[in-house]
């Protein structure tokens, strides 16, 4: 079976700067990241967290270490830059995963006010076919 590294995003929002918020943040991402995709968390490589600097209660990637099978995956959380006027209270991830070539679709999950970040990945499914082209689908 031939495999590829590929990546996927997503972003959340938390209800504020506090241990509680962001742990519920942070696990409804990642529910939604195993629940929408096809991952044996035995595959993933690596994850990539972001905050915007009002969030420093807890790290995200402390939360995701808690989950089965994420003890392994190296983890790295990173202050998100700083642009005037940017979406309060967020998270973001870009993780890294192995995948079987044949695996067509990605789901990137954007939740809560991150949806506005992405419209077209909150209310999409990314497939990629076997040939270079991108195809969106609505669900």
């Amino acid at each position: 079976m031939e495999w590829k590294v590929r990546a996927i995003r997503g972003a959340t929002t938390a209800s504020e700067n506090t241990v509680e918020a962001i742990r519920e943040a942070v696990t409804e991402l990642l529910d939604e990241l195993e629940a929408r995709n096809r991952l044996d968390t035995n595959e993933i490589i690596s994850a990539v967290f972001t905050t915007t600097r009002d969030l420093d209660a807890i790290f995200p990637a402390a939360i995701a270490r808690e989950r089965p099978h994420w003890d392994n995956v190296a983890l790295l959380d990173v202050q998100q830059m700083h642009v005037e006027g940017c979406l309060e209270r967020c998270i973001r991830f870009l993780i890294h995963i192995n995948l079987p070539v044949s695996e067509v679709e990605i789901h990137h999950p954007y939740l809560r006010q991150a949806q506005n970040l992405r419209p077209d990945w909150s209310l999409a499914q990314v497939s990629i076919a076997k040939s270079p082209t991108i195809q969106s689908h609505r669900r």
